[in-house]
């Protein structure tokens, strides 16, 4: 969901307000926290406002003589001799600068503690809020844009929030304070003060308005680096053997070139808006002291007054010059913040319906009524799909590519849902059922086995959470996985690199069975799951693939199972075929009915067998040889 640029930093302030309503229910979880920050940031306002009084008192009683004779106003200190009273108001300025810079400490360790704890909490949030998306969301997503957004976007965040809001807000309410003392002692200097502000304004909302825009396309820059890097990484085999490293990284390059070029513009904005404002305060302190002096020489004024006035004038610019220096982070954590928003605003097309109910032992029945389902609007992957299967059947899916063998069995783990139709489970609708309970009783085994950078132990308990040795034992013995699990350098316990790379695909093929198996065990006492295997054994030479076959069909013995293949030696013993072309079902039967219709499936079995054939007097041949 794209959100609109805002064009300046008055137009952002929306977008900053429903981020920390989005967020409140983390901060409130901090209160007693952000309570106490808040009462030390107040402590640290009042002696910030009370530091240059001392000195006021030291210029107007005891350096300028014209004074001495007046009262001070203060009876603990108005009988003091000049050098006890210099003692004093010295002794006061420590005492200030010591309890404001504790009560600073406080402040802005608290503040700090309680952002991260929030921001900690949202990083949380999102990782779970994107692990519950469902596969079209992230098939249309970019995976190092979404690990951006998990990563840097929150670290932006929690940066900026200690480095540069909590200053601010400190140094606004100081500067509210400061500006009700000046018109005290003044309103004429607090008026000339003031005429700068709209200055300053103006020039801040032009200024920050193009830093906003530069600093948002810079972070889409940094998406997209981030996406590429993650895409090349991610197939760095098939960029090797293509030798497509020079074209990635023209790619990364030109983003990286024109991420630079935006970071630099952003900072010379940055720059020159903080040089401006300097010059502003320099223009309102030469106004203030022009007057001011006009009025001490006239005694409307003390000369104390117009020091704490020109101090006052000073601090009370540091905010502004604070601004200009954190506007381009500002700008940048808000537009993180609305990233963040655009993740956590997503809602998944796949979830559970309103009234759904835990999954009961499923056993094993399957139909599908009049099933259409479509990736894009435009075009459909199924078209009226029926079938159905008995508990404990064996379904086999066969066909060419690409005619919706994988998609169906999708739909039957609800990984999307159909556009017409609908699929039942033991007589129910899926969207009955709360997915969790529905996908713990179905075990899949995939043509691309994924396993984890941990052990081998924990890679199989992944089916099973909280299994124990013994059982993560058995399943792997089932799927002829124990003899070179032990042939491992420290056994079940080895450390397996990401996505299983260390591993040849036969054996990572087998450790995936074991998964399947394990969970097919934690639900042998409850009666029948369900097993989808989707291309098990494509890519294994002859032994890995006689031995995932034995552990496949150990897995699949008391199993609905539903099998996509394209070889149709596999599927000879299967109780239903199903011949699936241009999304639909074109032929259906057991292996026997089938070859006896003599259609597409006798011609595909035809075909296979005399390739076969040839394949293997080829390799007679060569032994011969």
């Amino acid at each position: 969901m794209a959100r609109r640029d805002p064009k300046s930093l008055r137009a952002a302030l929306p977008g900053i307000v429903q981020i920390l309503q989005r967020f409140s229910p983390q901060i409130g979880k901090q209160k007693a926290l952000l309570i106490v920050s808040f009462v030390a940031l107040m402590a640290e306002i009042f002696l910030h406002l009370l530091e240059p009084w001392p000195l006021k008192f030291i210029f107007d009683y005891i350096l300028v003589p014209g004074f001495r004779s007046q009262s001070l106003g203060i009876p603990l200190l108005a009988g003091l001799s000049p050098f006890a009273l210099l003692t004093a108001l010295t002794l006061g300025l420590v005492a200030i600068a010591l309890l404001r810079a504790t009560a600073a400490y406080f402040s802005v360790v608290g503040m700090a503690l309680a952002a991260s704890n929030v921001l900690t909490e949202i990083r949380a949030d999102l990782y779970s809020h994107l692990q519950s998306l469902s596969l079209s969301f992230h098939h249309k997503a970019k995976s190092g844009d979404l690990i951006t957004r998990v990563t840097s976007d929150i670290e932006r965040l929690r940066e900026v929030t200690v480095m540069a809001v909590l200053p601010l807000i400190a140094h606004s309410l100081t500067l509210v304070g400061m500006i009700g003392v000046m018109f005290w002692l003044h309103w004429e200097l607090a008026l000339i003060a003031a005429a700068v502000f709209p200055l300053f304004i103006f020039f801040t909302m032009r200024l920050t308005r193009r830093i906003r825009q530069v600093v948002r396309s810079q972070r889409q820059r940094e998406g997209a680096m981030a996406a590429t890097a993650a895409e090349s990484i991610g197939a760095i085999k098939v960029v090797q053997a293509l030798s497509l490293q020079g074209m990635l990284e023209h790619t990364f390059s030109g983003h990286n070139r024109q991420s630079l070029k935006e970071s630099a513009k952003a900072q010379k904005l940055a720059a020159g808006l903080e040089r401006l404002v300097e010059l502003l305060v320099g223009l309102a302190t030469a106004l203030v002291l022009w007057r001011g002096v006009q009025l001490v020489l006239g005694q409307v004024i003390t000369p104390g007054d117009l020091l704490v006035f020109v101090n006052y004038l000073r601090i009370a610019f540091k905010p502004m010059r604070q601004l200009a220096k954190y506007t381009g982070q500002i700008a940048k954590a808000t537009a993180s913040g609305e990233r963040i928003l655009d993740v956590l605003d997503t809602v998944p097309d796949i979830r559970d319906s309103r009234g759904a109910m835990d999954a009961p032992s499923l056993q094993g029945g399957v139909r599908f009524e009049n099933v259409s389902f479509a990736y894009e609007s435009t075009t459909r992957i199924l078209h009226n799909v029926s079938f159905e299967v008995q508990p404990g059947q064996h379904v086999a899916l066969v066909g060419p590519s690409g005619g919706g063998k994988s998609t169906l069995v999708s739909l039957l783990l609800r990984l999307y849902d159909p556009l017409e139709g609908r699929i039942l489970v033991d007589g129910h609708d899926l969207r009955e059922y709360k997915l969790q309970s529905l996908r713990q009783q179905i075990s899949v085994v995939l043509q691309e086995s994924i396993l984890f950078a941990a052990s081998v132990k924990d890679n199989i308990a992944y089916g099973c959470l909280g299994a124990s040795d013994q059982a993560i034992e058995q399943a792997a013995r089932l799927a002829n996985a124990h003899d070179f699990i032990m042939a491992l350098p420290e056994g079940y316990d080895t450390i397996l690199g990401e996505r299983g790379a260390t591993l040849s695909g036969g054996q990572r093929q087998r450790i995936s069975i074991a998964r399947a198996a394990i969970r097919q065990a934690a639900m042998s006492t409850t009666g029948f799951a369900y097993a989808i295997l989707d291309e098990p054994t494509t890519g294994l030479d002859n032994e890995n693939e006689h031995a995932v076959n034995e552990a496949l069909n150990r897995l699949t013995q008391e199993c609905t199972t539903f099998l996509v293949s394209h070889n149709l030696r596999t599927v000879e013993q299967a109780d239903l075929i199903l011949y699936i072309e241009g999304g639909q079902i074109l032929e259906q039967g057991t292996h026997k009915e089938l070859l006896c219709l003599g259609g597409r499936y006798a011609a595909m079995y035809a075909l296979q067998s005399a390739i076969g054939k040839n394949s293997r007097e080829d390799d007679a041949y060569a032994i011969e040889a």
